[in-house]
């Protein structure tokens, strides 16, 4: 007994032609037209009912976005050098060490201030999760700095 069919039947998915796309638009510009199809219809909605001293304010504020993402879509992003790009690395990874370190120092004075009868491994015990986010916070400014004291300079 034979089981297999012996008839072909063309399937619709042999010769498919998707469309290809007409215009290809830099990142910039995808992320400049996405947040203003976002943007736009919520300044249209919340205007209204908004005071007119903050409604004001917001429209400006809006308008202001068109202008910088604008000046942003300008920027050519394959002529950025690796290189151009070192101080904003190491500047992140500053602010990230700094982070970590002021919101320990915050943790540490809410603790002391506000359950000063915990000790110091019952503090810890109880808000371990805390310090360890700060922690890692700090650890990953201290890598990306690393990385970048590793880095060839040309």
């Amino acid at each position: 007994m034979d089981f297999e069919s012996k008839a072909n039947i063309p399937t619709s998915t042999d010769n498919i032609q998707f469309a290809q796309p007409t215009t290809s638009r830099k990142p910039l510009q995808l992320l400049r037209d996405t947040e203003a199809l976002l943007r736009r219809p919520t300044v249209a909605t919340l205007s209204p009912i908004l005071p007119p001293k903050l409604s004001n304010k917001f429209q400006a504020t809006s308008s202001l976005a068109d202008d910088s993402f604008k000046e942003l879509v300008e920027i050519d992003l394959d002529t950025i050098s690796d290189f151009e790009l070192r101080p904003m690395r190491i500047h992140v990874g500053l602010s990230f060490i700094g982070f970590g370190a002021l919101m320990i120092l915050v943790l540490l004075l809410y603790l002391n201030t506000l359950h000063p009868e915990l000790s110091t491994g019952e503090q810890i015990r109880q808000y371990w999760y805390q310090y360890v986010w700060f922690v890692s916070l700090g650890v990953a400014g201290m890598f990306m700095l690393g990385r970048e004291a590793m880095r060839p300079n040309s």
